[in-house]
């Protein structure tokens, strides 16, 4: 579903060095690091938000570039760290995507959404400044759950959020994941959020991909000093990075 080609970016400082891998359909890959490891940038050069300086991305065998900018968004939808809400009500939200290729949404349909993401249809007429980040984030779900993508990209959705309703979005994560089956790329720096979704697993550093595997069994390698220096918190990081939220 996913194949990503020798991916390289550098603005000032090396952000992305030469990352290589895959996502089968129906697959999760959680991309795990510290700060700065270039993770969100991966994410944002994945669907063209921002463009790399070389390699391609493939959705489904196409690549990224040739195709035209509002399909790919609605193809690769993406989920931000604090929600990226419109000020209105939570139906035009959800509805945005259609709206923007002049389709509609039937209020059934936004129910539907809401419901798979744990609002229910009194939410629909309130204005998403007056949710909760908690609920604002559900509402961003639903909102790129209307376009039907083919990849949900998951830039650190829980890191905005107290501990309960970061459990709560990891819970919807997985049910999302569970009845729809879409290509899944999770973003976190939180190993124990990491551990609990025990997914296949893409450990970077320094812009690189140091290991991949099932994160159980990148945690018990004993092999890699610097992947287990990772785990244990005693990384000392590449200066030349930086930090993550300075890239761009």
């Amino acid at each position: 579903m996913l194949r990503v080609s020798h991916l390289s970016l550098t603005k000032d400082k090396p952000i992305l060095k030469d990352l290589s891998f895959e996502v089968q359909p129906g697959e999760m890959l959680t991309v795990l690091g510290p700060s700065g490891a270039g993770k969100s940038s991966l994410l944002r050069c994945l669907n063209r938000l921002n463009p790399a300086d070389s390699g391609e991305v493939f959705l489904n065998g196409t690549e990224v570039r040739s195709l035209d900018i509002l399909d790919l968004r609605r193809r690769m939808g993406m989920v931000f760290q604090s929600p990226a809400l419109i000020p209105d009500t939570v139906q035009a939200n959800v509805a945005l995507g259609p709206f923007l290729r002049h389709e509609t949404v039937s209020d059934n349909a936004v129910q539907e959404l809401l419901k798979q993401v744990g609002l229910n249809s009194d939410f629909m007429a309130r204005q998403v400044e007056t949710l909760s980040v908690g609920e604002q984030q559900r509402v961003a779900f639903a909102q790129v759950l209307a376009n039907k993508p083919d990849v949900l990209l998951l830039d650190e959705p829980t890191s905005a959020l107290d501990p309960t309703a970061a459990l709560t979005i990891e819970n919807l994560i997985k049910d999302i994941h569970s009845r729809l089956h879409t290509a899944t790329v999770l973003v976190t720096h939180d190993i124990p959020q990491a551990l609990r979704f025990n997914t296949d697993t893409l450990v970077m550093v320094d812009g690189a991909v140091l290991a991949r595997g099932n994160i159980q069994d990148l945690v018990n390698n004993t092999a890699n000093a610097t992947l287990q220096n990772f785990f244990k918190g005693e990384l000392t990081p590449n200066k030349d990075t930086g930090d993550e939220e300075s890239e761009f």
